[in-house]
């Protein structure tokens, strides 16, 4: 593997040229740290210019509109890419004196054959530094404007926010997507139990606490210097709270069996596992043979034992299953991702509305093709980390609709009464970062089959 050197700034900027041409940040942004030899400060910098910027386009692209003198479409994409990463340490990284990010972008410019551009990059970034105050941030009461400009968010989802709440929520929805994601992790109870593990991540520096709902997940409140404690030990598992509230929802018997229908990354097969110490047979389906190793890799560092991978495009029924021979079935469906836009910021920019009937088109046909594997009294968990209607509400109908042999359950009524904000009057989870701690925004809805 060859390494990469060069400045924070310089990384940061290769990474978001990566992204796009259509790469994912996170792979991208991985593969170039693993790659640099920046020292872990560093590396916090490239991360946090790399997601600030995608996360932020809209609120960044908003003040440079307010004094670049051509419409920004109409520049160069290395001039706009240069410019976003300038403004974004201006508005959003006190710790980054004025004259630090001027001077460092026209640097990184000259550094990029952009002299030309050097002297228009500087006239903006410095007027900006004078005239900042004086930029026109919509009032949250023009809650479309506020959306797309203050919160960053594209013109379509911000219709989509208006339509699904009033006024007052979808602006603290859009704040909150605005804001960073938490850093959440799933303690892995087959090798250690919590209470232990947040004593080792407070002696290695780390600032810590419990969750507000999973029994088994602790938020990393501040780094430390130091690697987090147990990586490959398996002591823990990057995932969000909300994620790890599904698999309690699923409500897993050791001695059951479990067919994971989209499994990959193997977070929420794998706290199957261990939420039935390795005693319920799971079968992970999972498309992609590439995904299908991460699965694989998961459950060897976390230690579980129970789980069976098999490659499947759920587009067809699965011939190998037997009918109605499973106790529970989860289907995590691929999503518009909406609720995790925060994990994956160039979401936001790369996605619409025609996208979003697309997959609830997918849904549907996962769903029909894997309800038939459900034994009567059994479950089936239908699962997706967005919050549009058409993949949500309007989904779980369309299954009732084409399938009278199964009914929803309220949820209410089988979890426990501290998670009770999660559910709906429909008996349906919803969790929301603005409502619930700073978690993702998930969804899931729960069926029984009758006899």
């Amino acid at each position: 593997m060859s390494v990469i050197t060069g400045h924070p700034r310089r990384i940061a900027y290769d990474v978001l040229l990566r992204v796009e041409e259509g790469a994912y940040s996170d792979l991208a942004l991985d593969s170039a740290l693993q790659r640099c030899n920046l020292d872990q400060r560093d590396k916090r910098l490239v991360t946090e210019l790399v997601y600030g910027v995608l996360r932020l386009r809209g609120r960044i692209d908003f003040a440079l509109a307010q004094f670049c003198t051509r419409p920004l479409a109409r520049l160069q994409p290395e001039v706009l890419r240069l410019l976003r990463l300038g403004c974004y340490q201006l508005l959003e990284l006190d710790r980054v004196p004025d004259h630090a990010a001027v001077n460092s972008t026209i640097e990184l410019a000259r550094e990029l054959n952009q002299d030309q551009a050097a002297g228009f990059i500087n006239g903006i970034l410095r007027s900006l530094v004078r005239e900042q105050s004086q930029i026109p941030w919509p009032d949250p009461s023009q809650i479309k404007a506020y959306l797309q400009h203050e919160c960053s968010l594209p013109p379509w989802l911000s219709k989509e926010i208006m339509r699904l709440m009033p006024n007052r929520e979808a602006r603290l929805l859009g704040e909150s997507l605005k804001r960073p994601a938490p850093l959440s992790l799933r303690v892995n109870t087959l090798k250690i139990r919590r209470e232990e593990y947040l004593e080792k991540l407070g002696a290695g520096g780390h600032e810590a606490r419990c969750g507000d709902y999973a029994p088994e997940v602790v938020i990393v409140e501040q780094r430390g210097e130091g690697p987090l404690p147990g990586n490959t030990e398996g002591w823990y598992q990057v995932q969000d709270e909300a994620s790890a509230l599904i698999p309690h929802l699923l409500n897993v018997m050791p001695g059951q069996k479990v067919l994971d229908a989209c499994a990959a990354p193997g977070g929420k097969t794998t706290q199957i596992a261990a939420l039935t110490d390795n005693q319920a047979e799971i079968v992970a389906l999972e498309k992609y043979p590439q995904r299908l190793e991460l699965i694989r890799q998961g459950a060897e560092r976390l230690g579980c034992t129970s789980i069976v991978p098999r490659q499947w495009d759920l587009v067809r029924a699965p011939d190998f299953l037997d009918p109605q021979s499973f106790d529970r079935v989860l289907v995590d469906a691929p999503c518009s991702g909406l609720g995790v836009i925060r994990r994956n910021p160039e979401a936001r920019w790369n996605k619409g509305p025609a996208g979003l009937k697309d997959l609830a088109e997918l849904q549907r046909v996962i769903l029909n093709n894997v309800a038939g594997f459900v034994r009567p009294g059994g479950k089936l968990l239908y699962s997706v980390c967005t919050f549009s209607h058409s993949e949500t509400d309007s989904c779980v109908a369309r299954f009732l609709e084409e399938h009278e042999n199964f009914v929803l359950e309220d949820l209410a009524q089988v979890v426990p009464s501290e998670w009770c904000d999660l559910i709906t009057d429909r008996g349906t989870f919803r969790s929301y970062p603005h409502r619930h701690g700073g978690m993702d925004a998930f969804y899931a809805a729960r069926f029984s089959r009758l006899g």
